[in-house]
C-alpha cells in the first residue's frame, strides 16, 4: 500500500472521530443542568414569626386623686418600688386641718359623754335611794295599818304614815324617769361621738387622697410631672392627672404581631423563642398565652371592625407570648421578635420546598412517555382543561438516559426551607431541587444531568 494511501485513510479516521466526539459533545451539552437532592428522614420544626415590643403583663397609670402642688415625689424613672410604696404626695393643709378639727370635736364630745354618765350614775344612784326608802316606808304604813285595826294608834298617825309612804312612791317614779332620761343623754352624746369618728374617717380619707402608693411590686416606666406643678382630677391619661406609670415586670410578655395567613396554626401554650433587638444574642423561652380573635389593619394598628375605610389590605393578628423567666434588662416598649413553634415532628420525609411545582399530571404523565416531546394531537381534538397537582420531578434511569418524571405528592407542616411529604415519595428518592428558571418550563421525559454547583449562583440568576 502507498504512503499516499496511507494519508488518506488516516485523515479519513481523524474526521470520523471528530465527528464522533463532536456529536457526543452537542449531545451532552444539549443536556439540561439541573441541582438534585434526596428526600430524607429528619426532625422537622414548624414556626411562625412576630414582631411587636416588650410588655409587662400588668402596668398602671396612677392617677392624682387630690387637686394641688405636688410636694415630694420620691421616685424617678427606673426605680424599683414595693407594694405600699409612698411615690408622691400633694399639698394636704386644707384636708390635715379638717382632720385636726374633728378629732377636736371628738374629744369634746367624749368628755360630754363623760358628763352624761356621770349624771346618769347620780340618777342611778337616786333611785337606788328611793327604792330603799320606799322599802321602810312600806313596813311603817303596813305595821300602822295594823295597828289601826286594832285601834291602837290614832287615825291621824295611820294617814300621815300613809302620805309619806305615797310621796316615796311618787319619789321613786321620778328619780326612775330621771335616770332614764340621763341615759337618752349618754346614748345621744355617745351617737355623736359616733358620727364625729366616721367624719373623722372620711377626713382622714382625703388627706389619704394626697398621698400615692404603689399598689404592687414595680417598676417606674414615665414620670410626666414635676414637683411643684398642680394636678387636677381627671379622665385617664389627661395631661396634668397623670403622676406616673408603674409595670409589674414579675410576669413579662411580648406583645408581637402575626401574619393573618400564619395565625391559623397558632394556638395557646405554644413554645416560642423571644429575641430583643436590644439584647442581641439573648434568647428568652416563653409561651402563648393570648391569641387574638380581631383582624388589625398592617397600616394603622386599627382592629378591622373599628375602621371606617372599605380599603382592602394586608392585616395581623395581636399574639402574646408571656417569657418563662424575666430579667432587669428587659424594658418596656423594646422592640422584639417572637417566633412560636407551632409543630414539631421527628424522623418524618422531608424534602426542600423550592422543589414543589403545580403540573397537568395528565399531560405529564404523556410527555415521560415521549421524553419530554409534546405528542401530536387531532386538530378535531376537543381541548381539555389542565388539572393542576402538586408534586415534583423525580429522577429515573430510562434506558440508560438521566429523565425526569413528575410525581404527585401531598405535604405536610412546614419549615424554614423545607416541607413534610406525606404520601408520593419514599426516604432518599432523587429529585430536581432547582434552579427556579429550570423548575419552572420543565417537562416529564427531559433528559437531564446532575450539576449541584449551580445551586451557589441560583439566588443572582433567579433575580435576573
Amino acid at each position: 500500500m502507498s504512503v499516499k494511501k496511507i494519508v488518506f485513510i488516516a485523515l479519513g479516521l481523524i474526521v470520523v472521530a471528530g465527528v464522533v466526539i463532536g456529536t457526543i459533545i452537542h449531545a451532552r451539552n444539549s443536556v439540561l443542568a439541573v441541582s438534585t437532592g434526596k428526600a430524607t428522614r429528619q426532625e422537622l420544626v414548624s414556626t411562625v414569626s412576630g414582631t411587636g415590643q416588650i410588655k409587662p403583663k400588668t402596668y398602671v397609670n396612677v392617677g392624682a386623686t387630690a387637686f394641688g402642688r405636688i410636694t415630694h415625689l420620691y421616685v424617678k424613672e427606673g426605680d424599683h418600688v414595693k407594694a405600699g410604696q409612698l411615690v408622691a404626695t400633694v399639698e394636704s393643709e386644707q384636708p390635715a386641718s379638717a382632720v385636726h378639727a374633728q378629732e377636736a370635736t371628738i374629744a369634746s364630745n367624749r368628755t360630754t359623754v363623760d358628763s352624761y354618765v356621770a349624771a346618769e350614775n347620780t340618777a342611778q344612784a337616786a333611785v337606788e335611794m328611793a327604792k330603799a326608802d320606799l322599802v321602810q316606808k312600806k313596813f311603817d304604813i303596813e305595821r300602822y295599818e295594823q295597828l289601826y285595826k286594832e285601834q291602837l294608834v290614832a287615825k291621824q298617825d295611820y294617814d300621815a304614815k300613809k302620805a309619806a309612804y305615797d310621796v316615796d312612791v311618787a319619789t321613786l317614779a321620778q328619780r326612775e324617769a330621771a335616770l332614764a332620761q340621763a341615759k337618752a343623754q349618754t346614748a345621744s352624746s355617745r351617737s355623736q361621738v359616733t358620727q364625729s369618728v366616721a367624719t373623722l374617717s372620711g377626713n382622714n380619707y382625703q388627706l389619704d387622697l394626697t398621698q400615692s402608693r404603689a399598689p404592687f411590686d414595680a417598676l417606674v416606666t414615665n414620670v410626666p410631672v414635676r414637683e411643684g406643678e398642680t394636678v387636677v382630677l381627671g379622665i385617664q391619661n389627661a395631661e396634668g392627672s397623670t403622676l406616673m406609670t408603674l409595670a409589674d415586670m414579675s410576669v413579662i410578655t411580648a406583645e408581637v404581631k402575626v401574619d393573618e395567613t400564619d395565625i391559623v396554626n397558632v394556638a395557646m401554650n405554644q413554645p416560642a423563642e423571644v429575641t430583643v433587638d436590644a439584647l442581641p444574642g439573648r434568647v428568652f423561652k416563653g409561651h402563648v398565652t393570648e391569641v387574638g380573635d380581631q383582624a388589625l389593619l398592617r397600616t394603622t394598628g386599627v382592629a378591622t371592625s373599628q375602621s371606617t375605610t372599605g380599603t382592602e389590605e394586608a392585616k395581623d393578628f395581636k399574639v402574646v407570648v408571656t417569657l418563662d423567666e424575666t430579667s432587669d434588662e428587659l424594658r418596656p416598649g423594646l422592640s422584639t421578635t417572637a417566633k412560636i413553634t407551632t409543630a414539631n415532628k421527628a424522623n418524618t420525609l422531608i424534602i426542600p420546598i423550592q422543589s414543589l411545582v403545580q403540573r397537568d399530571v395528565v399531560a405529564e404523565n404523556a410527555l415521560f412517555k415521549t421524553n419530554g416531546k409534546t405528542p401530536s394531537t387531532s386538530a378535531n381534538a376537543v381541548p381539555v382543561k389542565p388539572t393542576l397537582v402538586q408534586g415534583v420531578y423525580k429522577l429515573q434511569m430510562v434506558a440508560g438516559t438521566l429523565r425526569v418524571k413528575f410525581v404527585p405528592v401531598s405535604s405536610g407542616i412546614t419549615g424554614a426551607t423545607d416541607i413534610e411529604v406525606l404520601s408520593g415519595l419514599t426516604d432518599g428518592d432523587e429529585i430536581v431541587t432547582g434552579r427556579y428558571k429550570v423548575l419552572r418550563t420543565l417537562k416529564s421525559g427531559t433528559a437531564v444531568k446532575r450539576d449541584n454547583t449551580i445551586e451557589t449562583t441560583a439566588g443572582e440568576d433567579d433575580k435576573s
